[in-house]
């Protein structure tokens, strides 16, 4: 589970109205979008951003709509109470709680989509042509609603200078305190770091090698490697004030 986009604008959190989408990798890449306005077309331009993001030759249409998720909130004409509607694929199930820190809900009833049959082996057999998919890139990266549909050239160069900052946040488990460690900071990060982003979060539970070769003894543990030096700040992830003396 990742970040923020490498070059994106800053998060809307305080739009009540919108419809978003996410769409993931099988190595648990995201990229996403957020529109107020509720335009359509949001897969295709979701498969051309992750084109343009990993250099793919051609846009994943094969990950749409087994690698998806999305969420509505709109007014009810009739009670005049905002109401929520958010649907998830079994694959990406998993994120749940990224997803609700992404879209600023906490309270999110996500309802499992079940409307088309996702085969695996009709998945696995695009693993050759696109082997990107299925590495992991530390990417959750937002598309604006105005950005336009177009086949971009593949990035010249994936150096860690371009990228902004790159952190890791080392979690235990999927539950109510990491998704407020999420929400919290991703909105500090959204709103006062100077440069874009990458946040990879890694649940030491699943990953407990990672834990091991990052030598992480507690968590939440937050390290930040670019840029350097690399400096991590353990347990007390809630003081904005110490985070960004961490960071910045």
């Amino acid at each position: 589970m990742p970040s923020s986009q490498l070059n994106s604008p800053r998060f809307q959190a305080d739009s009540r109205l919108f419809k978003g989408i996410a769409l993931f990798t099988p190595g648990g890449d995201l990229v996403y979008c957020i529109d107020p306005q509720k335009q359509t077309h949001w897969h295709l331009q979701l498969c051309l951003f992750l084109q343009e993001l990993l250099g793919l030759a051609e846009p994943p249409h094969f990950l749409v709509p087994c690698f998806t998720a999305t969420v509505d909130h709109w007014l009810d004409p009739r009670s005049q109470t905002l109401t929520s509607f958010a649907e998830i694929y079994p694959y990406v199930s998993r994120h749940q709680t990224l997803l609700n820190a992404l879209f600023g809900s906490t309270d999110l009833n996500w309802q499992p989509a079940h409307r088309h049959s996702c085969d695996p082996l009709v998945i696995a057999a695009h693993r050759q042509q696109f082997p990107q998919l299925w590495q992991t890139h530390d990417l959750v990266a937002r598309l604006q609603p105005a950005q336009p549909a177009v086949l971009p050239a593949p990035p010249q160069s994936h150096d860690m200078a371009e990228q902004g900052y790159v952190m890791r946040l080392f979690v235990s488990g999927s539950n109510s305190a990491t998704e407020r460690i999420l929400t919290s900071l991703h909105h500090l990060l959204e709103h006062h770091l100077p440069q874009p982003y990458t946040l990879k979060v890694v649940d030491v539970r699943k990953h407990p090698e990672l834990a091991e070769a990052n030598q992480i003894t507690a968590t939440p543990t937050l390290i930040k490697l670019w840029p350097e030096p690399i400096r991590r700040i353990v347990g007390e992830i809630d003081d904005p004030v110490k985070l960004l003396q961490v960071i910045c």
